[in-house]
């Protein structure tokens, strides 16, 4: 074959919003001009109505995980004790956050594929009473299982202590109710539903976060929520903030705002909940047995195959690029994407591509099948 455009299918970075990538192309804009600040204050807003939240939105220019690090350093003191829910290799990047910054983390740990139980946190927080923080992924990308968050942050909301969510790859996939739920702090990045190129990170903060955040946190300059929010509120950032990605951010969330919060997450579901049907009618063993995220579908490898063949003849054969496990998971999954700039032309040719790869490796294959599993899906959601 000739002509092979590369496609991403990873779970971040993700595709980019053509628009976006336009809106980046612009010529160069001083992030202290008039023209700039609107395009700051216009993006924040933007931001509140992903969230669905009236809490104050703080903006940086690094990875996710610069926000995953600001809600640690400037909310929780050296020795404070905290509940961290960890089930994948993000929920242990919470745990190395906590100990970097001499927190004492109570780990709740659940082996890679299941999700930790709403009734575990309540537990922990009984027994921990003095417990000032919990700390959790909404929708954790490496195992592709997702959290009961609402349930948690019920419990959570009757204590004094802060509910930390990294949302990174759950914003826009999953319904997360921000205020109603008490999530007092809940982390975005710019390469995952936003359809953005990785180097924005977002935090929106509640009142009762602010309020502890007045007793002292640990040490932090740059990662400084405060001096974020309250700049980025005002259209004027502490430092200089990255001005392609925020023009290119501004254009994605006009687009999500046309789609709507609502439709951006059910395309999400509706994606994720065809590519599990797929999977299964080609034989396939789903890695999520309970609470699967719709942000990535999390698919175990043909007995006896290493999930590294598929990865590779994705990549060999088509251009396409998914995503193996991670940690002691890597040869036992692959991973398919489904947040952000993904459709269901994607998912029909990913699902055909899928089925010729297995047959390639020696999987017994009934091609159409797992395809016609993604038809009737889509069928029933346009209501054919």
């Amino acid at each position: 074959m000739h002509i092979r455009k590369l496609r991403l299918l990873t779970p971040g970075p993700t595709p980019l919003f053509p628009p976006a990538i336009r809106a980046m192309s612009a010529p160069d804009m001083h992030h202290r001009t008039k023209d700039f600040i609107e395009v700051y204050k216009g993006v924040v807003a933007d931001l509140k109505y992903l969230y669905g939240s009236d809490n104050d939105v703080a903006v940086f220019c690094s990875s996710g995980s610069g926000a995953m690090e600001a809600s640690v350093s400037n909310l929780f003191t050296p020795g404070e004790k905290v509940i961290v829910c960890q089930a994948g290799k993000f929920g242990e990047r919470w745990t190395k956050m906590a100990k970097a910054f001499g927190l004492q983390p109570v780990v709740l740990e659940k082996p890679y594929g299941e999700p930790v139980e709403p009734e575990q946190v309540e537990e922990a927080l009984k027994v921990n009473p003095d417990a000032t923080g919990v700390f959790v992924q909404a929708s954790e990308t490496s195992t592709g299982v997702a959290h009961d968050v609402e349930s948690m942050g019920k419990i959570i909301q009757k204590t004094d202590a802060l509910f930390v969510v990294d949302a990174i790859t759950g914003l826009g996939t999953m319904p997360l109710d921000v205020d109603g739920w008490g999530l007092d702090v809940c982390v975005g990045g710019s390469q995952k539903a936003v359809m953005i190129p990785p180097g924005l990170a977002f935090a929106s903060v509640s009142e009762k976060a602010w309020k502890k955040r007045e007793k002292g946190g640990n040490r932090y300059f740059y990662f400084d929520l405060k001096a974020h929010a309250e700049g980025g509120a005002e259209g004027n950032s502490p430092f200089t903030p990255p001005t392609s990605l925020m023009l290119g951010l501004g254009a994605a969330m006009q687009y999500i705002r046309e789609i709507t919060r609502e439709g951006l997450i059910d395309n999400a579901q509706q994606l994720a909940r065809a590519t599990r049907d797929a999977a299964l009618a080609l034989g396939l063993e789903l890695f999520a047995k309970k609470n699967p995220a719709s942000s990535v579908t999390a698919i175990k490898a043909p007995e006896g195959k290493d999930s590294g063949l598929v990865v590779k003849a994705y990549r060999d054969e088509f251009n396409s690029i998914i995503a193996n496990g991670q940690g002691t998971m890597k040869g036992q999954i692959f991973r398919i994407a489904h947040l952000g700039y993904f459709d269901f032309h994607d998912l029909f040719a990913t699902i055909a591509e899928l089925e010729l790869i297995l047959a390639g490796i020696g999987h017994p294959v009934d091609f159409g099948k797992g395809v016609a599993a993604v038809q009737k899906v889509y069928a029933e959601a346009a209501g054919k």
